[in-house]
């Protein structure tokens, strides 16, 4: 389950990114227990965004099922996708 105040810090992260270096580079401190995936927008351009910022897109994964599949439920999300956009 990804909190509202988790989804708050998120937004924190991607929002206004640092310059120079990788905005989740901290990601695993702030959320543990959550996962991650990075990729290209391209990657995922038949999913639906759960939330678009400047440089990047989120969508949140449920994954307790044996295959994980793309929720817009953060109640059910076991974990997120962060797509770089180009």
């Amino acid at each position: 389950m990804i909190s509202p105040d988790d989804l708050a810090r998120l937004d924190d992260l991607l929002v206004a990114p640092p310059a120079p270096g990788n905005p989740l580079a901290e990601f695993r401190t702030n959320f543990p227990g959550l996962s991650l995936t990075r990729c290209d927008a391209g990657d995922m351009s038949s999913e639906q965004v759960y939330r678009e910022y400047p440089q990047f897109n989120l969508y949140l994964v449920d994954g307790r099922d044996h295959c994980w599949h793309i929720t817009n439920d953060p109640a059910a999300a076991t974990g997120i996708v962060v797509a770089a956009r180009n």
